[in-house]
């Protein structure tokens, strides 16, 4: 028992001043580490040097570990990015075959109704050369004019729906007022229903649909065609889809990019032939014609001679 006590007051002293060499000497290496002093520096680099090759061996394991785990987020950002792709993947399988199915729809109808396309619906193409957008007028300028036959009035198109229509022509150029510009009135059909409506633009991206008959028959999604009505537009062509805002009112999202217009056809439109003169439809004129003299009819009704009874007995 004694000679652990012995043991014990030896072993505390001895300890309690290898703690304080210890910290000595990271506070004195500390001390030199901070010390701004070419000498010191030289001094800190021939340590570095000595010290940091001899500790490669303790440093291998650490940078294998960073190693494996730079490699398992790897691997896990792989693995991510392969079951987005495979989701994409089956989209995309989903949609061909929807496409397909439209397609052979579509030729179907096509062969059913014998669809012939009017050889005289052509279009002339121009770029966008300035864009007049205002919070008050929403119009863009194109490089094709009078001498290219555009006449005012014509519908324009980007490809994919009605953009607006031809207002101002000049020699080299014409202006094009969007759908979207509050001086703009469209007149429309909604399908599949087919109700005739009329398309006002509000300076918004979205102009409202107004003037349907019945609006509870229209669903968001439903096709946005142009009617045809004042021969200004031609039937048929597409506009966009029908939305409902927040107020409930129902509007129309155009197919067209509106902020994003390089390209611009402008369709020629052929009108049809006016009917001047009823008569044609209705009957040949008054009078008849005709060679033999009794069926003609007399030209004035005074010239009309009317019997009397004694005329009637006299010829009788």
């Amino acid at each position: 028992m004694a000679r652990e006590r012995a043991d014990n007051s030896h072993t505390r002293p001895v300890r309690r001043l290898l703690v304080a060499v210890v910290v000595l000497c990271l506070l004195a290496l500390v001390i030199v580490w901070r010390i701004d002093n070419p000498r010191v520096e030289r001094l800190r680099s021939n340590i570095t040097d000595q010290v940091v090759p001899n500790l490669e061996w303790a440093m291998a394991p650490v940078t294998a570990l960073g190693r494996m785990v730079d490699d398992f987020q790897s691997y896990t950002r792989l693995y991510q990015q392969n079951e987005e792709l495979r989701r994409e993947l089956q989209q995309m399988r989903a949609w061909r075959e929807a496409a397909l199915q439209l397609e052979q729809e579509n030729a179907r109808l096509l062969d059913l109704n014998r669809v012939q396309l009017d050889p005289e619906l052509t279009y002339v193409t121009g770029i966008v050369r300035a864009d007049s957008g205002s919070p008050f007028r929403r119009s863009v300028l194109i490089n094709v004019g009078a001498r290219d036959g555009i006449v005012d009035g014509w519908a324009t198109m980007d490809g994919l729906g009605v953009v607006g229509r031809i207002s101002g022509v000049g020699e080299n150029t014409s202006r094009v007022i969007l759908l979207t510009d509050a001086a703009h009135r469209t007149p429309v059909s909604v399908m599949p229903s087919s109700q005739q409506a009329m398309l006002l633009g509000d300076n918004t991206a979205l102009p409202v649909l107004e003037f349907l008959e019945t609006p509870e028959d229209i669903s968001p999604g439903d096709r946005i065609v142009t009617s045809g009505d004042g021969g200004v537009f031609p039937p048929g062509l597409l506009v966009g889809h029908v939305v409902v805002d927040r107020d409930g009112r129902l509007r129309a999202r155009p197919s067209a990019d509106m902020s994003r217009l390089n390209f611009l056809r402008v369709m020629r439109s052929h009108p049809g032939t006016s009917l001047a003169d009823p008569g044609g439809l209705i009957g040949p004129p008054w009078p008849l014609p005709s060679d033999s003299a009794t069926d003609a009819a007399p030209e004035d009704p005074d010239d009309t001679v009317e019997l009397t009874p004694e005329d009637e007995s006299a010829d009788g």
